[in-house]
């Protein structure tokens, strides 16, 4: 399995670091994956995916296998929309909802998940 994120502020990134995964930023939404893979990603606004993960899922969407999405609960409803939204509109599931870069009990659940992915 392959992993994929996006990130604006960097909560995605340091979420990343902290689970020790090799990962390709999508930096415009021009990158190309070819294998199944989890996208990592934050969302933009009051709960929109954000523009460049939008191009990119355009061409990259078939080997899209679930979506892990960072936000922040002073959003409220709109506290990880985009993980919804890209999960509605891929036919995937939206495997965990993170508080920006996350705390430990949430990497151990995310490592968790990943395992059970493979």
């Amino acid at each position: 399995m392959k992993y994929v994120y996006a990130s604006r502020t960097g909560n995605v990134e340091t979420l990343i670091g902290k689970l020790g995964l090799d990962a390709l930023r999508i930096e415009d939404g021009s990158e190309q994956v070819s294998d199944d893979y989890i996208l990592f990603t934050y969302t933009d606004g009051f709960g929109e995916v954000p523009a460049e993960v939008e191009t990119f899922l355009m061409a990259n969407s078939m080997n899209l296998r679930g979506v892990i999405v960072s936000g922040s609960q002073d959003y409220g409803e709109a506290y990880c929309k985009a993980g919804d939204v890209i999960a509605e509109t891929y036919d995937v599931p939206c495997l965990y909802k993170v508080e920006n870069d996350g705390t430990q009990e949430d990497i151990d659940a995310i490592r968790d998940i990943l395992n059970k992915c493979q």
